[in-house]
């Protein structure tokens, strides 16, 4: 009996002794954790290391500088555009007005031509003495426009209609007369004596008669004028059937100015 009760003692003092062992053993994992968390503070410590956030806030600073040096140089690049905006327009605007301006001297040139007045040259002498070979002429359209050529008008015309070449003579004759021509050159109206109070060139041949010789007389249409060179001996008009009579739609203007040479500059009678 008192062996099993010694037995028993030995027992429940070896349980004791077990119990104090794994009470150490935890114990010792607590303290195991404790380091771990420990360990761990000191590498988050370690993380936040000065030097370390130093480079950040170095970083940091030049990332903000970089943005800030973009923002300026665009910024830039914008005011220069702007600047240089104006003066495109400006350029644009320019150009427009020299093409309106061209095409408004253009267009007043050719209202001034077909309308107003026009240059023109004599070639040949069936005009002297009043016009001789090479005289530059101012041609006024405009007189014609409002009213009708008038005897004794120098005229500038296209023979026959043609558009290629132009004849400068003297109307003698308006629309609805009779024209004759004597022996002697003296022109004839209606049976009356037409005083010419121009200088001719002088004497006048009898066999430049042309169509009124032998007593011939002509008698202009309602929109024909009969013309004459002042040169009489020398002058393709209407006594002959090339160019004959002029229409009233073939008359470019009145020969009013001479304008060259400068020497004879003056107006045209």
């Amino acid at each position: 009996m008192s062996e099993i009760l010694e037995k028993e003692k030995l027992e429940k003092e070896d349980e004791k002794i077990d119990s104090n062992d794994n009470k150490t053993d935890m114990e010792e994992k607590n303290d195991n954790k404790t380091d771990v968390v420990e360990t761990s503070d000191k590498s988050v410590e370690s993380d936040n290391d000065p030097d370390e956030e130093s480079d950040k806030k170095t970083r940091k600073e030049k990332k903000k500088k970089d943005k800030a040096e973009k923002k300026k140089k665009e910024d830039k690049e914008e005011k220069e555009s702007e600047e240089r905006k104006p003066e495109d327009i400006n350029i644009v605007k320019d150009l427009l007005w020299l093409i309106v301006y061209i095409g408004t001297v253009i267009l007043i040139c050719f209202l001034i031509i077909k309308f107003v007045g026009c240059r023109s040259r004599v070639d040949g002498s069936s005009m002297n003495p009043t016009l001789a070979d090479g005289d530059n002429l101012w041609v006024d359209k405009l007189s014609y426009t409002f009213g009708k050529p008038k005897r004794f008008d120098v005229i500038i015309f296209y023979p026959n209609g043609n558009e290629s070449v132009t004849y400068v003579k003297r109307i003698i004759g308006l629309p609805g007369e009779t024209v004759t021509m004597d022996a002697d050159g003296k022109i004839y109206i209606n049976d009356q004596l037409l005083n010419e109070n121009y200088a001719l060139k002088e004497p006048f041949i009898v066999q430049n008669l042309g169509i009124l010789s032998g007593g011939n007389e002509i008698v202009l249409g309602d929109d024909e004028y009969f013309v004459l060179g002042d040169n009489r001996n020398n002058s393709m008009d209407s006594r002959r059937s090339d160019p004959g009579n002029v229409k009233r739609e073939y008359i470019v203007g009145k020969v009013v100015l001479r304008i060259y040479p400068f020497s004879k500059f003056g107006l045209i009678e």
